[in-house]
């Protein structure tokens, strides 16, 4: 009887052993760098840096317009003011003398229409 518990306990502990193998070679496939899980986590862990990096760069730049649209505002505001003055302040010139207007050229006696001519405009030589 006791040969047969001997005889149970190191079948038992072979199986233990062949299981073991099996698990640590799965185990090292599934942590490979190239092709496992370690490989995806890497690229995942390369691809959170790139991320972080481009974020703290848009941030900057983000930080940067807004400043620089602050600046623009306030400008704009001084320029209002200065317009709303210069508005204000019309209302205090005298009112323009209305200027007679030239006359039309009459007609010649005949009937006809007047004729107009256009200028040709100075260094195009005469050219149309």
């Amino acid at each position: 009887m006791d040969l047969i518990a001997d005889i149970l306990l190191v079948a038992g502990a072979l199986g233990a052993g062949l299981y073991c193998h099996v698990l640590a070679r799965r185990l090292s496939r599934f942590n490979d760098l190239e092709t496992g899980v370690g490989g995806a986590v890497a690229v995942l862990s390369a691809q959170v840096d790139d991320l972080a990096r481009t974020l703290r760069d848009a941030q900057n730049a983000a930080g940067g317009e807004t400043r620089s649209l602050a600046a623009l505002t306030d400008r704009a505001e001084t320029v209002a003011k200065r317009l709303e003055l210069l508005v204000a302040s019309m209302h205090d010139l005298p009112e323009p003398q209305a200027t007679p207007r030239p006359a039309p050229p009459q007609a010649k006696e005949n009937g006809a229409a007047p004729v107009f001519r256009r200028n040709a405009p100075p260094g195009d030589g005469g050219a149309a």
